[in-house]
């Protein structure tokens, strides 16, 4: 349709009189409207086919006039709604009313997602008296105003850097997720992730590293997790995952493993090369929590206990961890006691010549024999220790009590002690280090101060100053963790260092065959040579690692291989007489963090539960203790606590003492320690009568499965073990 023909019939002609401008200027004066984009036109007739569109238009969504015209307007132009929430074109034509601002996108040509152009459609239906004749309408270009919407709300629901959801749609996915799940009875796991060592970066390599860090680790992140999820960076260098309809224990494990494991693998940037890790956190709706709140609370403390049990590794959340986040808490505030009240004490690990097998020295690591928990162990003291107020009390005790000991010890043998960065930076170190030598008569080349490149981040001069007066002293000083930094080169010019310890992440992955880390450990050891300094491997735990430690000339080793940390009384007895001389062994391997088993736990079979000592726990059987007259074959439901039901065989019945087989094998908790692939659900006890809550620690009776029912109906078929005094090992349940 020309143009005259669809200005008379929008009704212009009928304005005709009242304007001073003829046919001609008009048409003149709506060409060049068109032509400058400002504005549009647009009409079809009464099935919704384009009879008229500005050639502007065309041009603009890139697609030929003539292939427009005589088209269902609804089949050119679709809805550019982002949600598609919006009604279609084609119910809007089609009710024959007036609409405006609905924004639209070429159904042919450039798509909007690539950068296509975005319109905004207006439309009025024209009637010929009663009779529809079709639509008239205008069209604007809003396709610069509609990517900026998009980006706006982009950045509203996304985290900038890495492109995942921020903290503000992570928390809103997974309250509107659980909520949904509630009703549903469905299971959700809730992962709460910290980036380990990830400081050291942003300190040695600057932001802009740290920066291209967090996205590799985001694009990691997402490669690991090959299940439905939410994956989201809640800020700095901590992340959330959301797994829908996920409750087995045993395959959460599994993806936090994979998701350390490849988090752990070296980086590549272009400041330089580093080497980080991760902590894992796990909770389960609605085992944990119901709500959001409970289940990311609850992922909340799995992951302070991961990060506080060693780092590197994932925790699942238990009841139990509430009391051990308190706990935890008072013994830092405890600490300063312990040291007036001498409860801390030294272990020693050895430090072992790779050529001769001989003991050179003996580093320092700090204990806590705690009047109510027991020893607590070098790991995790460190932890405590970490971020403490106590720091320069605690590291200057230590440096004290490690010279009072090797005064005693060969000359040929030194004490290495760990420097904290707050002690290193505090105005008193180098006067506690000298009257430390001098109150323990010991010869300052004796004592060997490892120290970090962290401590290269205060003020240049007053590092320069400290590390000076140390060399004046003329104690040997060892630059820790060497390799996980950038600025490694540089401190070495700047510092006497007599020893560099290589970063024990780049030693374990040097156990690779096909690693290039063991190329860089010999360009280590090469570099160091020329600088006249040793190098130290530490955390070795295989002869294959130790062989080719050697053979890149690696001079000194530790580890388990050798030794772990031992008292200061077994040190004194192997260090008389001759060389304390030990033969490397993958015999040895690093003990596991113990985890008492030791303890009471209900066993159900029929309608009666019985309340038996747990002797021994392993992932396909236990041991238990305080039935007797119990036959082989005998199927018991043993209840290990917090909803964990295993059902079990007895194979094997002595006394008073039970071996069973379990029918599912158990599975790591991340901590040492095993549990039930999945646990009684919630929603099970709900449907029996008691309030929806997260499970607490204990037995469950009245439940689905088998479980007991409260007052059992038939007579129980075991008896409880009678001591030598005559009274039962084991009260009824």
């Amino acid at each position: 349709m020309p143009l005259k023909g669809f200005l008379s019939k929008s009704g212009l002609k009928s304005a005709k009189a009242a304007s001073a401008l003829s046919d001609g200027e008009r048409l003149a004066m709506l060409d060049e409207l068109e032509q400058s984009g400002l504005g549009w036109f647009w009409a079809s007739d009464t099935s919704g086919n384009l009879t008229y569109l500005s050639a502007a238009i065309a041009e603009r969504v890139d697609v030929p006039l003539s292939e427009l015209l005589g088209q269902p307007l609804a089949s050119v132009f679709a809805s550019a709604d982002r949600d598609g929430r919006t009604k279609s074109l084609a119910l809007m034509l089609g009710a024959h009313k007036a609409f405006s601002g609905f924004a639209v996108r070429a159904e042919k040509g450039a798509d909007v997602s690539a950068g296509g152009a975005v319109l905004r459609l207006s439309g009025q239906p024209a009637f010929d008296g009663q009779k529809f004749t079709g639509f008239r309408g205008t069209g604007a270009d809003i396709t610069d105003e509609y990517f900026r919407e998009e980006e706006t709300e982009r950045l509203a629901k996304f985290d900038s850097l890495t492109g995942l959801s921020n903290r503000h749609r992570m928390q809103h996915t997974i309250e509107t997720t659980l909520t949904a799940f509630k009703a549903a009875k469905r299971n959700c796991a809730v992962m709460m992730l910290d980036l380990d060592k990830f400081k050291n970066v942003n300190d040695t390599l600057g932001h802009a590293a740290g920066d291209e860090l967090l996205k590799q680790v985001s694009d990691r992140l997402q490669r690991s997790i090959e299940v439905e999820c939410e994956i989201g960076r809640l800020g700095g260098d901590e992340f959330q995952v959301m797994i829908p309809d996920m409750d087995d224990r045993g395959e959460l494990g599994e993806i936090a493993m994979k998701i350390i494991t490849m988090l752990r693998q070296p980086y590549s940037l272009e400041e330089g090369r580093c080497v980080i890790g991760a902590s894992i956190g796990i909770a389960i709706a609605p085992h944990d929590g119901v709500s959001a709140d409970e289940v990311v609370r609850s992922a909340d403390l799995a992951l302070y206990s991961a990060k506080n049990s060693g780092r590197g590794q994932y925790r699942f959340f238990s009841g139990e961890l509430e009391n051990e986040a308190l706990f935890r808490r008072r013994l830092e505030e405890n600490l300063g006691i312990a040291v007036q009240e001498k409860q801390l004490f030294l272990k020693y690990e050895p430090i072992v010549t790779a050529e001769d097998e001989t003991v050179r020295a003996l580093e320092t690591h700090i204990c806590w024999m705690h009047d109510q928990r027991g020893e607590i162990d070098e790991e995790e003291f460190a932890s405590i220790l970490d971020g403490s107020s106590q720091v320069v009390e605690v590291g200057t005790w230590a440096i004290e009590e490690a010279c009072q000991h090797a005064a005693s010890w060969p000359d040929t043998v030194r004490v290495a002690v760990n420097v904290p960065v707050a002690l290193f930076a505090s105005d008193s170190f180098v006067d506690a280090v000298s009257e430390a030598l001098k109150s323990a008569d010991l010869p300052s080349h004796r004592l060997e101060l490892e120290i970090s490149e962290a401590v290269f981040f205060g003020d240049t001069n007053d590092v320069d100053r400290t590390l000076a007066q140390l060399f004046k002293l003329g104690v040997r000083l060892t630059l820790d963790e060497f390799g996980s930094g950038y600025s490694s080169l540089a401190y070495l010019r700047r510092a006497p260092f007599d020893a560099v310890k290589i970063d024990e992440a780049l030693v374990s992955e040097a156990e690779a065959h096909d690693s290039k880390d063991l190329g860089l450990i010999r360009a280590i050891v090469a570099l160091a040579g020329a600088l006249e300094m040793d190098t130290i491997a530490n955390g070795i735990e295989t002869t294959d690692l130790f062989d080719r430690l050697k053979e890149s000339g690696v001079k000194f080793m530790q580890g388990p291989i050798y030794s772990d940390p031992v008292a200061r009384e077994v040190a004194d007895t192997e260090l008389i007489g001759d060389a304390w001389k030990i033969e490397p062994s993958s015999d040895r391997t690093k003990r596991a963090r113990r985890r008492t088993v030791f303890r009471k736990i209900q066993v159900i079979h029929d309608d009666h539960s019985y309340e038996v000592t747990l002797r021994n726990l392993s992932k396909t059987g236990a041991l238990i203790e305080g039935l007797h007259e119990v036959p082989k074959e005998t199927q018991f439901v043993v209840d290990l606590g917090g909803g964990q039901l295993a059902v079990a065989t007895v194979i094997r019945s002595s006394g008073d003492t039970q071996g069973l087989e379990f029918e599912q094998s158990l599975v790591d908790d991340g901590a040492g320690g095993l549990c039930t692939r999945n646990r009684v659900s919630p929603y099970a006890l709900s449907a029996a009568g008691a309030p929806l809550a997260a499970l607490s620690q204990g037995d469950y009776k009245g439940m689905e499965g088998g479980m007991l029912s409260e007052g059992g109906s038939s007579v129980p078929q075991f008896g409880y073990a009678i001591q030598a005094h005559g009274q039962p090992r084991c009260e009824a349940a």
